[in-house]
């Protein structure tokens, strides 16, 4: 069996300091150095919403959905019947872009309708990720 991950890792840092092409000469030192390079350019919030978004951007049906939603305000069924997904699976492709951000529901009876958050800035990202 191999060594647990962080022995590993320690070790690993250690060669790397000890081979001269790291610029620092003591691996703990450079362990906290390193850690506290990554508090400080992080804001961990930030990084949360972004991971978020790049969740929901990183499916095909939600990206789907998202093009339907950038043609008109639609309800779950429309969008059920558009993708041939079943209510549980569309709704749950619905609260990922909901939790990213990028799109919002209205109630209206019995009936959910969803939109895009912000048309214009949405559609300049997907277009963005969509060239080749």
């Amino acid at each position: 069996m191999g060594l647990e991950p962080e022995t590993e890792t320690r070790k690993r840092l250690e060669r790397l300091v000890n081979s001269s092409i790291c610029p620092a000469e003591d691996a703990e030192e450079y362990t906290s150095e390193l850690r506290q390079l990554i508090q400080e350019t992080t804001d961990e919030d930030a990084i949360k919403r972004q991971s978020r978004l790049f969740k929901a951007l990183a499916d095909k049906t939600r990206l789907k959905m998202l093009m339907l939603l950038n043609i008109r305000e639609m309800c779950v069924c429309e969008i059920m019947v558009a993708l041939d997904l079943t209510q549980p699976t569309a709704s749950h492709h619905l609260r990922i872009l909901e939790a990213a951000n990028l799109v919002s529901d209205r109630h209206e009876g019995k009936w959910v309708f969803y939109r895009l958050k912000d048309k214009r800035k949405m559609m300049k990202l997907v277009k963005m990720l969509m060239e080749k």
